[in-house]
């Protein structure tokens, strides 16, 4: 018996090996040069010889602005303080730039994923928009359980009472 031309061996074998062997994600080696706010750096990709600096966007995440007091300091502190002095690796999604000179990347330390962390302990709120969607599900548990432990911007005395994005729409 045959299936679109191929014998129905071959399918299965063909359907076991595609369902089973995981895609390896494209990861890269960085070293930062500086936070620029609680989600975005500058980074110099370490696997290029003389590389400059590139602009990187966390994805998922989306920091309240750097006006935004105390949260937004909070949050750019926070980010350098995980990853100081550290080696990091860059992960990317199915889309890999902005249209404004920023790459969105997944930021990896010590096996542990910087988006997530940030988000759980309160100090960005997630924001996962398609098509950058692997992380959607740990990013909204990260997210409910600083919320419902009242972590960061979700603390009952000092929470973040504008969202960053209409904290920016509305400033002069």
């Amino acid at each position: 018996m045959k299936i679109f031309g191929c014998p129905v061996s071959w399918i299965g074998l063909l359907f076991l090996v595609s369902c089973s062997v995981p895609v390896p994600s494209a990861q890269v080696e960085v070293r930062v040069e500086r936070v620029l706010n609680g989600n975005t750096l500058e980074v110099r990709d370490l696997s290029e010889s003389g590389s400059t600096r590139k602009q990187v966007r966390l994805i998922g995440i989306e920091a309240p602005d750097l006006q935004q007091t105390p949260w937004g300091n909070a949050a750019k502190q926070q980010l350098e303080r995980l990853i100081d002095g550290q080696t990091l690796l860059l992960e990317w999604d199915i889309e890999t730039e902005d249209g404004a000179a920023h790459q969105w990347a997944y930021l990896w330390r010590d096996g542990k994923l910087v988006n997530e962390e940030l988000i759980a302990e309160g100090y960005v709120l997630a924001a996962v928009r398609s098509p950058n969607i692997k992380y959607e599900r740990r990013f909204a548990q990260a997210q409910e359980k600083a919320r419902i432990m009242g972590q960061g911007i979700w603390d009952s005395q000092t929470p973040l009472r504008v969202h960053p994005s209409d904290f920016r729409q509305n400033r002069p």
